[in-house]
């Protein structure tokens, strides 16, 4: 009769679940998986950089499958959680097996089940079974193996054993897997991750100062087992918190001490790029007699309590500004100093109302990389652009446009530019107005152009006066002609001081037919162009040149760069140029504080793992059997052998041992 199936219990099916293989490498592929987008994809960024990378739809995408933050996500716990519990139930069940396995040396072997292996062997000899005994015992103890004998009365059986720590790999690398599990979760965020999904903490997402901010948006050092954060210490000055990216959002973590910056320190190759950083710190604790002083600088952080601080970069620590603003659109050649600190707010008043002036940056160098063409000529990898600043100007309804502009004219097709960068949001590149400099690499010459163009009474001065002299001595004396035309010019300034060619082109659009559009374009283009020619010599007779003869080339190349700046200067959205006149640099230092309570453990774990699998792929668990038995006034020696790793290797080692076996015992 068969035996009926015993039934499997509740728990022996969950263990079964969950001690099974198939989960587990599962598991490992899935956290295997999610380790890699955690690498690639950088974590914990404002949204508004993903949604400038990836786009709307995307983004919403890869927020709901929490790959912004896949270390604190709960999903990834989960898989943790799983991945402890399976590796855990795989020891439960393996671990008594194994050692067991370890100890025993399986002295109850038959003689045929020896003879049933692929590596046995069978031979007899005249010596007395006490002597073989002891041959063999001496024999596989050369060899590195562990035996014991047992007589069975008809027979003796001699076991040995070799290489037994291979079965504590498996031990080692489950438990590593284990430890690591547990570093991970203590270093993982995953007490913030879940006190935000209960509520407890609410990250802040408003742009205000770090002591407005709620109290359910901020963590007390006893709140948080670990964190990343990171602060920005202008020198000199000092603070007890850190900020913490948290999806579109922040929190503040309360910190036990105050970090002090005393000075900063920056060096820079011959090419303008950093070269080297560092930070003195004093870190004053009431724990502490007296403060702390320490340099940190990248790759030699400061612990302090648990605590890393971390050189991370540099920046502007409110470097004092004193720009010149040069009004667009205006008559009057009038500029105004203005002296503002790096995110400091000032009002502008214009003609065009009032604006807000928001400086956010300063940068000391700008480092770009040179064509092949200037590394020939000046041998280098890299230019310098020189100082610069960035900016806000802010309109009465709230609506702003970002500026960066160069402190110093850059040379572009050997001709020398002020550049001034502007865009709309921040999810746009720059688009820059190229202000072209003087012979004196100043601003002087185009501001002037510029003024006199606006100036309504002397350009429509200039204006009667080329109309005058293109005029033939008949149309002369038509006046009506003459103020027509002089009206035309002037019609087509305007157009052209308030949106470039781009204004005269729509109002063409707008008023005249389309079959007649290009002829009347073109027609205009020469009016135009007469005018603007005609105000630029103006120009250069007030700066003494005194007949056309003398406007050189440079001066030639100027206007026509002049002309393309005016062009663009209806869309630059500003009603001044900013020029960065002088600037007090006061630099800042970003530091990167950390608390890692688990990364001796998730070490430990490393080293166990690998512990672990260096004995499972590198040390071979053999057994070896010899059974002597007494058989027709001879002795019978039956060998046999087995390994768990590399079986022909085995094969061959286990060849050299028969052979030896047979030479010493016959």
């Amino acid at each position: 009769m068969n035996k009926p199936n015993k039934k499997h219990s509740r728990l022996d099916i969950i263990l079964e679940f969950f001690g099974s293989m198939n989960l587990a490498i599962t598991i490992l592929v899935a956290i295997a998986f999610a380790s890699v987008i955690g690498t690639v994809l950088q974590q914990n960024q404002p949204y508004n950089d993903y949604i400038i990378k990836f786009g709307p739809f995307w983004h919403e995408v890869f927020q709901t499958l929490g790959l912004y933050n896949i270390y604190g996500a709960l999903w990834f716990l989960a898989l943790l959680i799983f991945l402890v519990l399976s590796t855990s139930v795989c020891i439960y069940r393996n671990t008594p097996i194994m050692l067991r396995d370890m100890q025993q040396f399986r002295l109850n072997v038959k003689e045929k089940s020896l003879r049933l292996m692929s590596n046995t062997q069978s031979w007899t000899t005249e010596k007395k079974a006490e002597e073989v005994e002891k041959i063999i015992q001496h024999f596989l103890k050369l060899k590195g193996f562990r035996t014991r004998i047992k007589d069975h009365e008809d027979h003796r059986v001699i076991a040995g054993m070799k290489g037994r720590w291979n079965r504590s790999g498996y031990i080692f690398t489950h438990v590593g897997i284990i430890v690591l599990c547990i570093g991970s979760f203590l270093d993982g965020g995953f007490g913030l991750t879940i006190k935000e999904w209960t509520g407890q903490i609410i990250p802040e997402t408003r742009d205000i100062r770090a002591d407005k901010v709620p109290k359910i948006s901020r963590l007390k050092p006893q709140d948080s087992i670990s964190f990343r954060g990171s602060i920005s210490l202008p020198e000199g000055g000092s603070s007890n918190i850190v900020f913490l990216n948290v999806r579109d959002g922040y929190l503040v973590q309360e910190l036990p001490f105050a970090i002090e910056l005393k000075d900063f320190r920056v060096e820079h190759y011959t090419s303008g790029m950093p070269k080297s950083f560092e930070s003195d710190l004093i870190i004053h604790d009431d724990q502490l007699d007296e403060p702390l002083e320490q340099t940190i600088s990248v790759n030699h952080p400061l612990i302090y309590r648990g605590y890393a601080l971390y050189q991370a970069s540099f920046g502007d620590g409110g470097s004092n500004l004193t720009l010149r603003a040069w009004p667009f659109h205006s008559q009057k050649l009038q500029t105004l100093d203005i002296d503002i600190a790096v995110k400091e707010n000032r009002s502008l008043n214009t003609l065009f109302g009032k604006y807000r002036l928001e400086v956010d940056d300063f940068k000391m160098f700008n480092i770009f990389p040179n064509t092949e063409e200037e590394k020939a000529v000046t041998g280098k990898r890299f230019k310098n652009f020189g100082p610069s600043f960035t900016f806000k100007v802010r309109d009465a309804s709230g609506v702003a446009n970002e500026y960066h502009n160069y402190m110093l004219p850059v040379t572009q097709d050997k001709r020398r530019f002020y550049l001034s960068g502007m865009r709309s949001t921040v999810a746009e590149p720059f688009r820059y107005l190229h202000i072209p400099a003087d012979n004196k690499d100043s601003l002087d010459r185009f501001m002037a152009f510029h003024a006199l163009l606006h100036d309504p009474i002397r350009a429509k001065r200039i204006a009667q006066d080329s109309v005058k002299a293109a005029m033939s001595d008949v149309n002369k004396t038509d006046k009506k002609l003459q103020d027509d035309v002089v009206n035309s010019m002037m019609n087509l300034l305007t157009l052209f001081n308030q949106g470039g060619y781009s204004a005269i082109e729509r109002d063409i659009k707008n008023k005249v037919p389309k079959d007649k559009q290009v002829d009347v374009a073109q027609a205009y283009v020469k009016i135009l162009q007469n005018l603007l020619q005609n105000t630029y010599i103006a120009l250069l007779k007030q700066e003494g040149v005194e007949t056309e003869k003398d406007v050189s080339d440079f001066d030639n190349q100027f206007y026509e760069d002049a002309i393309s700046a005016f062009a663009g200067i209806g869309a630059y959205g500003s009603p001044v140029y900013l020029q960065l006149a002088d600037f007090k640099h006061r630099e800042s230092s970003g530091i990167q504080i950390t608390r890692h309570p688990g990364q001796n453990i998730f070490y430990l774990g490393c080293l166990m793992l690998i512990i672990g699998i260096f004995m499972m792929f590198y040390i071979s668990y053999q057994r070896i059997w010899l059974i002597l038995k007494p058989e027709n006034g001879q002795l019978m020696i039956t060998f046999a052998g087995s390994g768990n790793r590399n079986q022909r290797d085995f094969a061959v080692e286990f060849e050299q041992l028969k052979s030896h076996a047979v030479k010493i015992t016959s």
